[in-house]
């Protein structure tokens, strides 16, 4: 009974590889397969709440602090593309995409001094600190003139087909939510990661075991606005203009947060998967009810279901399911006349283990 529990941790890693590569493929074969400008546009914004989403876990769903500020870096990074697109005389096209990586880093730049601030405050406060800078940032965006106020900025827009304007934004994204999901999965694999995890369980052993509870959290929290910055630059050159109220929405911290609590808080797949089912059901009901904002009652009603039924989200829940059935069948099989307890399935590997942490 003891060889089982490795070899099922070994038999782990080719279904978690399938999983990968069938993901990419349906990722890269989705606009081949669906060339309607709807449904490609209704991708795009999906994969722009899917890099979010992923994003905002890497810091608030490792660390246990929940931040409801991050449309400060996906406004940031909107605004910083189209000034940066305008004033530096880019061409619409694909060069303007080079300002991407760029936009991400000055949200970056922006996520140091505000997370200095908020990240000295804990827990419930540290939600109003973040709130509060995306009220400032909207105002800010409101009453600026290089920013163009009320009446928002226009990049340069690119003269390209409808398909191709659309193909083109989403390979980009693909490209962009990669990149996210790969940087949260080496974060949750590493010993930054534990350490994190860490601090989301008690935040005062953590300090003792020697983690630089002050330094871990900035990183993470700066981490976290790169991507959220990348893809508020695509939003903005993809609609091709950009208002304050729109760029530092509050429903935006809202949704990404929802998203992956109803995912997974804390997982690297489960915030995907709350975007993927959320966003495209938002973009349904706001092609057929219009500007109603119906989604906000589905929103709120899946939501309570989800909290009711699955408490963990789904993907852990989905988890445990599958540990305690593998168990059940372990007990029930051949090997199971043996004397003693059974050994329980293995351990997730999202599972804590602070004596490890240095």
């Amino acid at each position: 009974m003891k060889d089982e529990i490795p070899a099922r941790m070994t038999a782990r890693v080719p279904v978690r590889a399938l999983g990968v590569a069938v993901a990419l493929v349906i990722l890269g074969g989705f606009p081949l397969v669906f060339s309607n400008p709807t449904d490609t546009s209704v991708a795009e914004f999906t994969l722009i709440f899917m890099v979010s989403a992923c994003a905002w876990n890497i810091f608030s769903g490792n660390s246990g602090y929940i931040a409801l500020g991050h449309a400060v870096y996906y406004g940031t990074g909107a605004y910083a593309l189209t000034l940066l697109a305008n004033h530096l005389g880019f061409k619409a096209g694909w060069g303007i995409f080079a300002l991407v990586p760029v936009a991400g880093i000055v949200a970056g730049l922006v996520a140091i001094p505000t997370g200095l601030i908020a990240l000295r405050a804990r827990r419930h406060t540290f939600v109003v600190i973040t709130i509060a800078f995306m009220f400032i940032f909207q105002l800010a965006a409101a009453n600026l003139g290089f920013t163009g106020g009320t009446s928002g900025l226009q990049p340069p827009t690119p003269l390209w087909g409808v398909k191709a304007y659309n193909d083109n934004f989403y390979w980009v994204t693909a490209v962009v939510l990669v990149f996210t999901v790969l940087l949260s999965w080496l974060v949750r694999r590493s010993r930054f990661g534990l350490q994190l995890l860490t601090i989301r369980d008690d935040e005062e052993r953590a300090r003792g075991l020697g983690v630089r509870v002050g330094r871990v959290k900035l990183v993470a929290f700066v981490l976290s606005a790169i991507p959220v910055g990348m893809v508020g630059g695509l939003y903005a050159y993809f609609l091709g203009q950009i208002f304050p109220q729109f760029a530092f929405d509050p429903l935006f911290d809202l949704s990404i947060a929802l998203m992956a609590f109803i995912g997974g808080l804390g997982t690297v797949v489960g915030p995907l998967l709350g975007a993927l089912v959320l966003e495209s059901l938002q973009q349904y009901f706001t092609l057929q009810s219009g500007a109603s904002q119906v989604y906000l009652i589905i929103y709120g009603a899946l939501f309570l279901a989800v909290v009711l039924i699955l408490p963990r989200g789904v993907i852990p829940s989905v988890e445990e399911l599958i540990a305690r059935r593998r168990s059940r069948a372990s007990a029930g099989g051949p090997g199971s006349g043996e004397s003693g307890p059974v050994p329980s399935a293995s351990p997730a590997p999202d599972v804590v283990r602070p004596a490890g942490v240095g």
